[in-house]
């Protein structure tokens, strides 16, 4: 009962960040369903939620989202998460959180650092964004940090930003499922109840109107904040439980 209280309150904020902010949802969950039933099942409940708030958000958006760049990163987000799941696999997971929390962070530091000198452009910044992507989504339960990168050097306008990061997610997280089960990566017991999921699937969308509400008053530069904020403490998340877990 505890799991399902502490996982379905931050399904709810997640989902009301993501809706303003185009993200959170996946870094909301993650660390807590991680610390709850473990890294693999948890991350598989973040994956989950965030198909669920995508598809809603990416139907509610859909109008603003670059559908160009999006079919770009299509090929490199599937590569990513099928890499990602081999890893999940084979590799301690301690040594992933601290790999990925410190490339994050290092990578936001660096971008908002020299973003008034350093402009990305190309078909290489987004595909790399997008392996990135979906590596990261299927082994820590997080995309968004990477694109949050990518969004920052690139000066990708904040709302197309957000709407374009519905489909992505959709895909990446659809992705990520998928390839972990296809390659044995999933824990070999049940996950969580199954009334946790409904609860979980209702939660989504009463986080979504939460955040409408709230989107309305906030400007594009105030989300663009919130959204490298999320960004940067789903990384320093990840980094501080890879480092307990290593040296614990």
């Amino acid at each position: 009962m505890t799991f399902a209280v502490l996982v379905i309150a931050a399904v709810t904020l997640g989902a009301a960040l993501q809706r303003v902010a185009g993200m959170g949802l996946g870094m909301s969950v993650a660390p807590v369903a991680t610390v709850l039933i473990g890294p693999v099942a948890g991350v598989m409940v973040s994956n989950v939620a965030a198909i669920v708030a995508a598809a809603i958000l990416a139907v509610m958006l859909r109008g603003d989202v670059d559908w160009r760049r999006f079919w770009t990163l299509v090929p490199l987000l599937l590569v990513g998460s099928v890499v990602g799941a081999l890893v999940v696999r084979h590799v301690s997971t301690a040594v992933l959180d601290v790999v990925l929390g410190a490339s994050v962070l290092v990578a936001i530091g660096a971008v908002l650092g020299t973003r008034r000198r350093l402009t990305v452009t190309g078909r290489g910044a987004v595909v790399v964004s997008g392996a990135v992507a979906g590596f990261m989504n299927t082994t820590a339960g997080v995309a968004g940090p990477a694109m949050a990168v990518y969004a920052v050097a690139s000066r990708w306008d904040q709302r197309s930003f957000a709407a374009t990061l519905q489909p992505i997610f959709l895909l990446a997280n659809s992705a990520s499922v998928v390839t972990k089960v296809v390659v044995g990566a999933t824990p070999a017991e049940g996950l969580v109840p199954w009334w946790t999921w409904v609860a979980m699937c209702v939660a989504v969308p009463v986080g979504i109107a939460a955040g409408s509400l709230v989107s309305g008053r906030v400007g594009m530069g105030t989300a663009r904040r919130v959204a490298i904020g999320v960004a940067a403490t789903g990384g320093l998340v990840a980094l501080v439980r890879g480092l307990l877990s290593w040296l614990g």
